[in-house]
């Protein structure tokens, strides 16, 4: 199985909000396939984890950062997922902790992929996320914002 590391971000607003994408898979293997999940992807041969979440930071929502504003990962995880053509593989997932002082969100820099399977992006108050029956990834979402949480107060 390949493995895949992966920045993922917990973007937060004043209000302690995350900001999550929808995505509606509508071909492939994943056609049908409806869920919310973090901002963030694949690092890129030769790219450092933090790079690829500076990277991914600002072609999914428009902010900028730097690396040292983004930090070190806060978490680390390993997910088993199944990606459009149908294959299994394991991301290697590094959270990044990225509070914003505004919900401005832009656009402009998806790929065709990013178009074609992100629908909206919506921000998730902590009892938006305990009561939804929508499918939310990662799952174990609330820690990681609570980690978040802990690490900023620190």
């Amino acid at each position: 199985m390949r493995r895949r590391p992966t920045a993922r971000l917990l973007v937060t607003d004043p209000q302690g909000r995350v900001l999550l994408f929808l995505f509606e898979h509508r071909g492939g293997a994943l056609a049908g396939l409806r869920y919310w999940a973090t901002p963030g992807g694949g690092v890129e041969p030769g790219e450092a984890v933090a790079a690829a979440a500076v990277r991914e930071l600002r072609e999914e929502t428009g902010i900028v950062r730097t690396l040292a504003a983004v930090g070190a990962p806060l978490a680390r995880r390993q997910q088993v997922f199944k990606v459009d053509c149908g294959a299994s593989v394991c991301d290697d997932e590094h959270y990044f902790s990225v509070p914003v002082s505004d919900g401005a969100v832009d656009f402009s820099g998806w790929t065709d992929y990013e178009r074609n399977c992100m629908s909206t992006h919506r921000w998730w108050s902590t009892l938006d996320l305990a009561q939804t029956a929508e499918t939310i990834w990662p799952q174990d979402l609330s820690r990681l914002l609570e980690l978040a949480r802990r690490h900023r107060s620190a």
